[in-house]
């Protein structure tokens, strides 16, 4: 989701509550571990429900609540073939929003080099600069 101000202009987030607001309500939709390992997944691709299941072991009615979430969102899309229906994440914004927070949370030895392969190598200057002040100085490595 890009931000902008009503001149199309991109904008940070600290320069508007309203987009702050936007981008905290939306995060709250990740951050559901049934949610996020349903979206991992989609990450290789389209799969069925059965298939989700399968890999992940949450259950039929926990799974189709939590599909139903990410529908509403629209974190996923849905494409029916005769009785199944197949999953497959919404766009580049939620594979990008994803792989980072595989990339921040999954045990990655480098998360600052996976973070930057899940964002595609940080062609945009605003993704790819480095942290600095107290943000660096705070950085494990």
């Amino acid at each position: 989701m890009v931000l902008s101000d009503d001149g199309g202009r991109e904008m940070t987030l600290y320069a508007s509550r309203p987009a702050a607001d936007v981008a905290a309500e939306r995060l709250k939709i990740y951050a559901q571990p049934q949610r996020l390992m349903i979206l991992s997944r989609l990450l290789e691709g389209e799969h069925t429900v059965s298939e989700i299941d399968e890999a992940t072991g949450i259950g039929q009615p926990a799974l189709s609540q939590q599909l139903a979430e990410l529908r509403r969102a629209e974190i996923v899309k849905t494409r029916r073939v005769s009785k199944q229906v197949h999953y497959r994440l919404a766009d580049e914004n939620v594979v990008i929003c994803v792989r980072g927070i595989e990339a921040m949370f999954g045990g990655n030895a480098d998360p600052v080099g996976a973070l930057s392969l899940a964002i595609g190598g940080a062609t945009d200057s605003r993704l790819a600069r480095r942290p600095s002040g107290a943000a660096a100085f705070a950085r494990i490595e």
